[in-house]
């Protein structure tokens, strides 16, 4: 598959079908939108926004959440801040969420039956690592969101004056609901 990517972006640059998608690195409506890396929102997301290339940034991870105040996507949320002119922040979970519900014991589980061993999963342990905390997933979509934008604007390298909301996008429609 990986060949396949590589033989389109070979013709997709020769083309010079990238013409149209030529920005600066500068989001021209100044939000940055932290939202998950589902397969169903890479092109739903933007389209229910009204969105273009160039207008915002995207941080994608697993669930839309940040779990820890140093991790990369808060780094990256202060280079958006104090780099590159962003001031509001858009938390956006989605319906159906494959973080929601998840169990670090299953994923622990999976990942042996891929091969890593029990010495590398216990060597995680020993080196401050909770894995059961940081692979477990959410209960509730909106708590989870809520406390991501918690997070953010209370974040003590965060600027004040960033604002900051949260929404659940239906994965299907692509309708927002604030969470308040």
């Amino acid at each position: 598959m990986i060949e396949e990517i590589l033989r389109h972006n070979a013709e997709f640059v020769a083309s010079g079908a990238y013409r149209k998608f030529i920005t600066s690195k500068y989001p021209d409506k100044r939000i940055a939108i932290v939202t998950c890396m589902d397969t169903r929102l890479v092109e739903l997301l933007p389209a229910a926004l009204g969105l273009r290339n160039g207008d915002v940034k995207i941080i994608k991870n697993a669930g839309g959440t940040i779990t820890n105040p140093f991790d990369s996507t808060i780094r990256s949320l202060l280079v958006a801040v104090y780099e590159l002119g962003v001031n509001e922040i858009m938390v956006i979970g989605h319906t159906e969420c494959g973080v929601q519900g998840m169990d670090s014991a299953e994923m622990l589980e999976a990942m042996r039956r891929r091969g890593i061993s029990d010495e590398h999963i216990t060597l995680m342990r020993h080196c401050g690592i909770d894995l059961d905390s940081w692979l477990h997933g959410f209960e509730n979509t909106a708590d989870a969101i809520s406390e991501t934008v918690d997070l953010i604007a209370r974040h003590p390298l965060m600027a004040a004056d960033v604002k900051v909301r949260g929404y659940i996008m239906d994965s299907v429609t692509g309708a927002l609901t604030p969470i308040e």
